[in-house]
């Protein structure tokens, strides 16, 4: 059975109404198959939405995946109802099966679910103006602010220590150790400049577990294509691509955003005087971010948004390492040395912040 005959099967088990007049595939997302389809309804309005095949090879407990999202969604519907605002196109609603459920398993064991289509929207891959990206930052503090009283330790991990540092860094030492196809000779520089900052490792995992610093409701993929923008005001309403939403620190939430959102080239630039970290696009994000996040932070949570930037660009960096020297298997690659051309970046934006690190403290106390 293709993919097409599936899809047909699979949407006659959600409470979908009217009539199917198309289906689409959507092309942007890594993880799962996405699908856009159409219904025509009674009154003649076309009504759209995202039907997706959960990717199982990351996503191993589909149920407590589907259960955080379910319980996240209630909870910022809830919160956009108390704020006067638009539950239909602030946040995703999961549609049900006609029995009930938050997903449909077939009989082939893929995982299926729907969402509502947010009509008028569009997300960008990339920035491609300051103000796109602090309106990216207000709506990702706006999701911590709605979601600050969420019972965070609740939530599943849906990707185990997926932003745990130290973790990060056993796993490359394991690698080094290893050395299975024959590579840590050629990074010598690269494997040299993680471990120069053991110590950085540590900071975020050692304030998490000395309470320093609440463990909070995180999404974990902050980067610029999870949030929808209306087309008409061009503000930033919702987010999106809730799967890693897990207990976490806002510091990986905010730090994401400026390893990818903040860098002046591509992942995998291979120039890397092209790589810098802008502080133009740092401070409006951060300004963006305290907005949006309504006090809701706490003071050390805002003092350390910089040391949040740093290591998770840092973490990021250790894994394309690990990753080139495990033999590439998880992260799809396109040349030879693809993934030591993205640890490399990785570290040019973290030498690039250390050296740019009093202004970061600077504009970071500007807005708190």
């Amino acid at each position: 059975m293709d993919i097409k005959e599936k899809v047909e099967l699979v949407i006659k088990q959600f409470d979908l109404q009217g009539e199917i007049i198309g289906k689409s595939t959507l092309e942007k997302g890594h993880i799962n198959d996405t699908f856009c389809i159409e219904y025509r309804l009674d009154n003649n309005i076309i009504k759209r939405y995202i039907l997706q095949r959960i990717n199982t090879n990351i996503f191993k407990n589909v149920d407590e995946l589907m259960e955080n999202v379910f319980n996240v969604t209630s909870h910022l519907k809830k919160k956009i109802l108390e704020n006067s605002g638009d539950v239909e196109r602030e946040t995703l609603s999961i549609i049900k099966t006609r029995d009930g459920k938050n997903y449909y398993k077939s009989d082939e064991g893929d995982y299926w679910r729907v969402y509502n289509f947010v009509e008028d929207t569009i997300t960008y891959d990339l920035v491609e103006n300051v103000q796109d990206f602090y309106e990216s930052a207000v709506a990702f503090g706006n999701f911590q602010m709605l979601l600050s009283d969420f019972p965070a330790n609740t939530l599943y991990e849906t990707i185990p220590n997926f932003h745990n540092t130290v973790d990060r860094l056993d796993k490359l030492k394991e690698a080094i150790k290893n050395d299975v196809v024959g590579r840590v000779k050629d990074v010598k520089d690269e494997i040299d400049f993680v471990l120069d900052r053991e110590k950085d490792c540590h900071i975020i995992c050692d304030l998490l577990n000395k309470n320093e610093i609440p463990l909070r409701v995180t999404h974990n993929d902050t980067k610029l294509n999870n949030i929808l923008i209306d087309t008409k005001t061009k503000k930033a309403i919702c987010v999106i691509d809730l799967d890693t939403v897990m207990p976490g620190t806002v510091l990986n939430d905010f730090g994401d955003s400026i390893r990818f959102g903040a860098s002046t080239a591509l992942e995998d630039e291979k120039d890397l005087s092209k790589v810098e970290c802008s502080m133009e696009l740092f401070e409006a994000y951060t300004k963006g971010f305290i907005e949006g996040t309504k006090g809701k932070l706490t003071d050390k949570e805002k003092e350390m948004l910089p040391m949040g930037s740093k290591l998770m660009t840092l973490e990021c960096g250790i894994r394309f390492l690990t990753d080139y020297l495990q033999g590439d298997t998880y992260f799809k690659i396109s040349r030879e040395g693809h993934n030591l051309d993205r640890a490399r970046t990785q570290f040019k934006l973290v030498l690039d912040m250390e050296n740019k690190w009093q202004q970061m403290i600077d504009i970071t106390k500007k807005y708190s």
